[in-house]
């Protein structure tokens, strides 16, 4: 085993422990965890929030065991081998053993530490970004078909993952076309690795267009409630956040594709960059879609700058450049996991505000990053519900129905009694069972000073009581209500029917 293995396996380790350590066991799961878990159970080529991808790794999570360990295996899994890609372009750039270490303390003392401790499509989207780019260099280098199919393959694994890899292919086109790179566009082998790739996603855009393209409604429905939020010049500011440590080695990268001769084959790079940051500002995307663009320019940044400062009086920089990304963590450390407890965070505010990190989806300040506040007070809510649950007559008769898909997928990841509970937000639409003569119905309400939930439905049961309340008051669901109802007076069937109707032609 060589040096640079033992290296590489020594970086793949810490990886790992570090995605365990960062996170807190005061923190539940994140709610769009719970959402993907609850998809393996649903298998389908499409979902309504997600491409299908996701639901394959929940269904091998499930597999598994389903334990948390396993959640936070796989993000953790597709930040190493994010790590090992850019290794490996590193070592085609015939970068030597600082380039590599350079670049691998560039990509694991980064944003992505975050990224990869959640199980949500990004992870495994900046792997297939940087993936991509190293599979289209080696082709670039080598010119062989086998490369091309590569990328395609890649690219269409990522589209079945996350759609945001769409910009990719629109930041990288025109790049190409500028350069003498455009000779690629006159190879049939292009074309065929085009039908490859096509022919992979498939099944999901016949799915899009049977179910009359719910992405097109997502999307206006993100644009009409979080990207409406979104201030360009706050994306353009946490860009320079995700990689701080490494900021100096993207930017050099960035130079050495313009201006240093043996990367001249790569220049389309440059402009690539350039592209796709201006597409993401045009649509107000969110900052973080655009993460997966930076670690490729690590490695032509680590590759150049370890070949200028390899002599004379610059080489003494070389320890300070690998010293920078860990400088850097320490402080991120402090403030970018959910490491501290909540008390903590909302007794020290003041430094989280400053990073924009109180700002949630709404536009206002809050007293925890909406991420953290998004993992809590779920197993209370699950172990409330449950209990409820326990106590009733004919439980299989039982619906447990909740406002949204947060709550749905907490109380069936923990449940212990088998609830199947479901909602009208999200995939969770889909997936109700008319099989059942619902007799009881338990319906967890999202707290509303105004609601009327319990003199409205009380009327159509025989017995209704309010069963209890999430409690933990810095979770995003605070005070969120339990309702019980027993004995219905109405056929629930019926009118779980008519608003699944009504919903579905509120969405068209």
């Amino acid at each position: 085993m060589t040096k640079k293995t033992i290296i590489l396996i020594g970086f793949i380790i810490l990886k790992f422990a570090l995605q365990y350590f960062l996170i807190s066991s005061e923190y539940d799961l994140q709610r769009d965890e719970y959402l993907h878990l609850d998809q393996a159970h649903h298998l389908a080529w499409g979902y309504l929030s997600v491409p299908p991808v996701t639901s394959w790794i929940s269904y091998l999570i499930f597999l598994l065991g389903n334990s948390v360990f396993w959640v936070k295996f796989f993000p953790a899994l597709f930040g190493a081998l994010t790590l090992l890609a850019v290794w490996k372009t590193i070592e085609h750039l015939k970068g030597g053993l600082y380039a590599l270490i350079l670049g691998a303390l560039c990509v694991l003392f980064s944003c992505l530490l975050r990224l990869n401790t959640l199980f949500q499509p990004n992870s495994l989207d900046v792997l297939c970004w940087t993936a991509f780019y190293y599979f289209l260099i080696r082709y670039i280098k080598a010119e062989k078909t086998k490369w091309l199919f590569a990328a395609a393959i890649t690219f269409a694994f990522g589209f079945l993952n996350k759609y945001n890899i769409a910009f990719l292919l629109l930041g990288i086109v025109p790049a190409i076309l500028l350069t003498k790179q455009r000779k690629i566009f006159a190879k049939k082998e292009l074309y065929i690795a085009l039908i490859l790739g096509l022919a992979i996603i498939l099944p999901n855009l016949l799915w899009q267009y049977n179910n009359n393209f719910p992405i097109v409604h997502h999307m206006k429905e993100l644009s009409e409630t979080q990207l409406v939020n979104v201030n360009r010049f706050d994306f353009l500011k946490e860009q320079l956040l995700f990689f701080i440590g490494s900021i100096l080695v993207i930017l050099t990268g960035f130079y050495a594709l313009l201006f240093y001769k043996p990367f001249q084959d790569f220049k389309f790079f440059s402009f690539s960059l350039v592209f796709t940051l201006l597409i993401f500002i045009y649509f107000k995307a969110k900052a973080y879609y655009a993460i997966g663009l930076y670690p490729i320019y690590i490695a032509f940044g680590s590759v150049f700058l370890a070949d200028i400062l390899k002599k004379g009086w610059k080489s003494f920089l070389k320890p300070v450049l690998a010293l920078l990304p860990i400088l850097f963590f320490i402080p991120m450390y402090d403030i970018a996991f959910p490491n501290k407890s909540p008390q903590y965070i909302a007794s020290h505010q003041e430094k989280y505000k400053k990073l924009g990190m109180l700002r949630w989806e709404d536009g206002k300040d809050h007293k925890l990053p909406q991420d953290y506040a998004d993992m809590l007070g779920w197993k209370e809510l699950a172990h409330k519900t449950d209990s409820l649950y326990g106590l009733l007559p004919n439980q299989k008769e039982t619906l447990v129905l909740c406002d949204n898909y947060g709550q749905a997928g907490a109380i069936n990841f923990y449940s212990k009694k088998g609830i199947r509970a479901v909602s009208f937000n999200a995939d969770y639409v889909n997936w109700f069972d008319f099989s059942i003569p619902y007799k009881n119905l338990i319906r967890v309400k999202e707290f509303d000073e105004k609601s009327e939930e319990f003199a409205e439905t009380s009327p159509f049961f025989g017995t209704s009581l309010i069963g209890g309340q999430i409690t933990n008051p810095y979770a995003r669901e605070y005070l969120t209500t339990i309702f019980v109802f027993t004995k219905a007076k109405i056929d629930i069937r019926k009118r779980l029917e008519d608003e699944i109707k009504e919903t579905k032609n509120y969405d068209d």
